[in-house]
């Protein structure tokens, strides 16, 4: 056992110097708890798996420690002095030291990062979101309900043109916002160039028909930082300032990739696709980390949007609790995570200013929902004291049919949804589809039934009975 990343019950832990992160490890079979907690807590940090002699007085003021264990859950807490980290606000190194190496440990045979805490004297080292919801609401004139939208199906296979016409056809039925899908790039079939400037064109007729501005994502992850940059100024040459967002694929570009755009376009959406997550967050994956993790890393690093799930809801794996949570996360001043309480704030969580803005904040969250008021609404997560809001974006076998469902237990319109064969599958076409969604939101909001508000609505109806025959279904 390497005693020196062992201090159980340390108080001193919670004094603001220290990133805390609860792990579940499962140690591998003759292995105790504590020992191979102290494995982790020194290879996540300043150590390796067996005591080093070459440690100076300064490298060990510096070692994580581990301040509680529960033998009987498995789960082992750690603190990290976040001094630790890379000075600029590097997402890519917190994850090195708390989801790297550790993972290939031999003495393991399940270690999954569950939950992290950053201190408010570290947040204002990370950049957080510069653009937010509340300013893509406000270039769509937007406050009364989800930003909704739709990716564009199949995923591949179409040229400019047809992609195009299939964005136009969706912001002609009323929809509001469309994105790349995550595998779309510079394709031989559509260049990536040709298909902005189709995009362009379907939007201007889009906007003329119905009056009203459209947004579109566009996935701008690429082999290299020059030809994200490249593809990115492209966008920004040919579209409206606030008409686009980038996408960029977190976890296969990966966070340096992320926070390029960030720091470069900090004027635009940046989206923050969550594509091979799965490997790591799934609940039955003993190695890696969870949702929670990931959507609090995003936030730090400034996505303005992250994928946080459908709540149990779709075609996704996952359940009401962890996405419901995700969201949270993402949007709130004061979220609870799994484990810690995390303040997205600058100041200290007593200070009177923060209390008042959190008190706010709550007031509305616990206000009946159905009730809540809806509109143009002072964003707390824009005062200046505090790290901007990330949006939560939900996609994955969502429908019309299922919108309700999902309404009822997000218990915001704060976010986006994307949903793909939900629209493009729909008998009467894609415009049908952007229709049926948007009354379905109608009739959730007005409290009534699909069926009951169906009888006026041909788009609706068919919706209903279409995806009712293809299996559409809340998973539990």
């Amino acid at each position: 056992m390497q005693k020196d990343y062992l201090f159980l019950g340390d108080q001193s832990v919670f004094n603001d110097n220290y990133v805390l992160a609860a792990f579940k490890i499962i140690p591998a079979d003759g292995r105790a708890l504590d020992d191979v907690a102290t494995e982790v807590a020194a290879e996540s940090s300043t150590g390796s798996n067996i005591k080093i002699n070459s440690a100076t007085q300064y490298s060990t003021s510096v070692n994580a420690r581990i301040y509680d264990i529960d033998e009987q859950t498995g789960i082992v807490k750690i603190a990290y002095p976040w001094i630790i980290f890379d000075q600029g606000g590097n997402i890519q190194n917190i994850m090195t030291y708390l989801a790297g190496n550790i993972f290939g440990t031999s003495d393991i045979k399940g270690c999954k990062l569950l939950d992290v805490y950053f201190p408010t004297t570290m947040l204002s080292q990370y950049d957080g979101p510069s653009y937010t919801i509340d300013d893509m609401r406000s270039y769509l004139n937007l406050w009364d309900t989800p930003i909704l939208g739709t990716i564009i199906k199949p995923k591949i296979g179409l040229n400019a043109t047809e992609y195009a016409e299939l964005c136009y056809d969706f912001w002609a039925g009323g929809g509001h916002f469309v994105k790349n899908d995550e595998p779309q790039a510079d394709q031989f079939f559509c260049p990536f160039e040709k298909m902005v400037d189709s995009i362009r064109l379907a939007m201007d007729k889009a906007e003329q028909e119905t009056g009203q501005n459209k947004v579109h994502s566009f996935n701008v992850s690429a082999s290299d930082f020059d030809t994200m940059l490249k593809r990115a100024d492209y966008i920004v040459s040919k579209m409206k300032p606030g008409s686009y967002a980038f996408l960029v694929d977190g976890i296969t570009a990966g966070w340096t990739a992320v926070q390029t755009i960030r720091r470069h376009y900090p004027n635009v959406f940046l989206h923050f696709h969550r594509a091979g997550h799965g490997a790591f967050t799934r609940e039955e994956n003993p190695i890696g980390y969870s949702v929670e993790v990931l959507t609090k890393m995003a936030r730090l690093a400034g996505a303005s949007g992250v994928h946080t799930g459908t709540a149990g809801v779709g075609k996704m794996s996952g359940d009401v609790s962890t996405d419901v949570t995700s969201a949270h996360l993402a949007l709130k001043t004061r979220a609870k995570g799994p484990f810690f309480t995390q303040y997205w704030s600058h100041i200290p969580p007593t200070d009177s200013d923060m209390v008042s803005i959190v008190s706010e904040e709550d007031k509305i969250w616990n206000e009946s929902f159905e009730k809540r008021h809806w509109g143009k609404n002072p964003s707390q997560t824009n005062d200046w004291r505090i790290m901007k809001r990330t949006c939560p974006i939900i996609s994955g076998g969502l429908n019309p049919v299922l919108v309700p469902d999902f309404l009822d237990k997000i218990k915001t319109i704060d976010y986006i949804t994307t949903m793909g064969g939900g629209i493009h599958a729909h008998p009467m076409g894609t415009r049908a589809g952007a229709k049926a969604m948007l009354q379905a939101y109608d009739a959730w909001k007005n409290r009534l039934t699909l069926e009951e508000y169906a009888k006026n609505f041909e788009e609706l109806a068919v919706a209903i009975d279409f995806y009712n025959q293809h299996g559409t279904q809340a998973h539990k």
